[in-house]
């Protein structure tokens, strides 16, 4: 299939194509969703996440920036408080932190300067195990979990990356969509021909089970399933919650997992440090408190940039063999 070419809506389809399947289908529904971003028209994007898109919607729809992820966000700022819904993308996600200004300060606190909602989605690759190295691999969903007025979702398979995109599209309120690039051409799922969305803030049971819960979200679903696989062998039973939304996030779902288990394992791959495990985390110990029998356990990344040496940056990662290590040790509490 060619590059250029946009699978239509329905049957199996590639993370990475459910993402330009939304874009694509809120830009023909609603003329004033246009994409915004570097090498985003022309080139279809650094990863083609955007390929096809200008030849079908033009270059007023699909616009080319210099390299400014400030003006980027900016100009999408904007357009957006004069009524237009802009998409706009970062090329790797770790160069959003020049924008935290414009983010936080601005779009962020829009509506509560009264001047309504700055409805803007900022979206781009995150997350490791591409050998990305430290510029090319971030999870920054940390930085801005304090900020009230933010979004944050973080899709792990097809559906949720289609469906999220459209309910962030929709949002009358700034949004950072962060769709993990190791998944791109790695995930595929059959997803529905009809129009949906996934709503903002609820989590989904991707696995049921008795003695643990492990709570995550994005690729880390995926390493989360390969541990409860494997001490299904030794017969626990783990149950797998995606959250798939940061911020807000769905802690009435935590909460009834945790009661049900009395175990729970905060599974992220940012540091482990100021992680947005760490909330969760205090979530469940505040108010599920009476139900747990062993500690909250966070499994997450080493405190330290992500190396670009393979075996350092597999040591660097949550693993199977630390997950499962971890599970063990909250078992035998």
């Amino acid at each position: 299939m060619s590059e250029n070419l946009i699978p239509k809506a329905g049957g199996e389809t590639l993370y990475i194509d459910a993402i330009r399947q939304a874009m694509r289908e809120e830009m023909h529904a609603d003329p004033r969703v246009f994409l915004i971003g570097e090498d985003v028209g022309v080139f279809g994007g650094a990863f083609k996440t955007s390929s096809g898109l200008i030849e079908e919607f033009g270059a007023t729809r699909v616009i080319d920036t210099p390299i400014s992820e400030v003006a980027i966000t900016g100009a999408a700022c904007g357009a957006a408080l004069m009524g237009m819904r802009p998409i706009a993308e970062m090329q790797f996600i770790n160069f959003i932190t020049v924008t935290f200004d414009m983010l936080s300060s601005f779009a962020a606190t829009s509506r509560y300067r009264g001047n309504g909602g700055c409805p803007i989605v900022v979206r781009g690759p995150a997350g490791g195990g591409v050998r990305g190295g430290p510029f090319h691999s971030g999870n920054p969903e940390a930085y801005f979990f304090n900020i009230p007025g933010l979004k944050i979702v973080y899709p792990g398979t097809a559906y949720d990356a289609k469906g999220l995109l459209k309910a962030a599209i929709r949002d009358e309120d700034p949004v950072l969509y962060l769709e993990h690039k190791f998944l791109y051409r790695r995930i595929k799922e059959d997803l529905p021909v009809d129009d949906y969305v996934v709503p903002i803030g609820k989590a989904k049971l991707r696995r049921e089970g008795r003695d643990l819960t492990i709570i995550t979200y994005g690729a880390m679903i995926y390493l989360a399933e390969e541990a409860a696989e494997e001490l299904a062998k030794d017969g626990v039973s783990v149950e797998i919650l995606d959250m798939r939304s940061i911020l807000p996030f769905d802690e009435e779902a935590m909460l009834e997992s945790v009661a049900k288990t009395n175990r729970a394992i905060v599974l992220y791959e940012a540091p482990l440090t100021g992680g947005v495990g760490a909330e969760f985390a205090a979530r469940i110990a505040e108010k599920a408190f009476d139900w747990l029998d062993a500690p909250i356990k966070r499994v997450a990344s080493l405190d330290t940039p992500v190396p670009y040496a393979p075996q350092l940056e597999d040591f660097h990662r949550p693993s199977k063999a630390k997950l499962i290590a971890a599970a063990k040790e909250l078992l035998r509490y």
